[in-house]
């Protein structure tokens, strides 16, 4: 497999995660701010909101290769606090293998914020269209 193809299906295989868990959060979002609340988190319904958006918004444009390396960092750090927050639970092996899970997660976006979206994406097309 050619490497411009194994970076757009990593691209759609980290984006897919992101772009449904937020479609679903976004549909149920007083049980995502339930969840929320349940680790102590304050404003609950205000940071299920936040993070609905920000896996749609986030998972589209690793999909399509748009500042992927910013965005990339930041799904990263998203997918660390949440792995730390919410799965982090040394006596419950579910919730471990959920925390591994994330830790794997981010690495795959670190990896990808320093491999590039490669050239079938939107941030290549920007850098080939140098202005005049």
């Amino acid at each position: 497999m050619s490497t411009s193809l194994t970076l757009l299906f990593a691209r759609i295989l980290l984006s897919v995660i992101f772009i449904t868990a937020g479609v679903q959060k976004l549909f149920g979002i007083e049980g995502t701010a339930g969840y929320i609340a349940s680790v102590g988190l304050p404003a609950a319904t205000l940071l299920a909101w936040a993070a609905a958006i920000f896996e749609v918004v986030a998972g589209i444009a690793i999909l399509i290769g748009f500042r992927t390396r910013e965005t990339a960092w930041l799904i990263a750090g998203f997918t660390l606090f949440t792995g730390f927050i919410f799965h982090f639970q040394p006596e419950d092996q579910m919730q471990m293998i959920s925390f591994m899970k994330n830790l794997a997660i981010a690495g795959g976006f670190l990896a990808l914020s320093v491999a590039s979206p490669g050239p079938w994406s939107l941030d290549a097309r920007r850098s080939s269209h140098v202005p005049a």
